[in-house]
């Protein structure tokens, strides 16, 4: 059996947050993403959404506007990866809904809600997350 992918997310103000990577949801997704590794970039907000841009350029793929607390998608508008921990200015209900359709690829390991203390600007790492 295939080993289990992971990735870490490193903030400045909310430590560590680990990601699995959900093989079989967008696996084009998945594998550009993991290939990209590891990069660098500068948090945005947007609701309790925490976003940025990343070196992937992918068209959409299974595509979705409603999302889950704690899935990790990616954004091809912008190149961004996008982290969902609570309702966003697209919300229709709790659940958070991204701006425009997305691709997700992984979730969130854990308490997701620490992405509350990223700050606007904030420095972020992505790296592999080795066992």
């Amino acid at each position: 059996m295939k080993s289990e992918r992971k990735i870490k997310l490193i903030t400045e103000s909310a430590g560590i947050l680990l990601i699995k990577i959900l093989e079989d949801r967008n696996p084009k997704t998945a594998n550009a993403v993991w290939n990209a590794l590891p990069f660098e970039s500068e948090a945005e907000l947007w609701g309790d959404e925490v976003y940025f841009e990343i070196p992937v350029t992918l068209e959409l793929e299974n595509p979705q506007v409603d999302v889950e607390v704690g899935d990790v998608a990616y954004w091809p508008p912008e190149h961004c990866m996008c982290i969902f921990f609570g309702r966003t200015p697209a919300s229709t209900s709790d659940k958070p809904r991204a701006y425009s359709p997305v691709n997700v690829f992984g979730k969130v390991i854990g308490d997701v809600k620490v992405l509350r203390k990223v700050k606007e600007g904030e420095k972020l790492r992505v790296e592999k997350a080795l066992e």
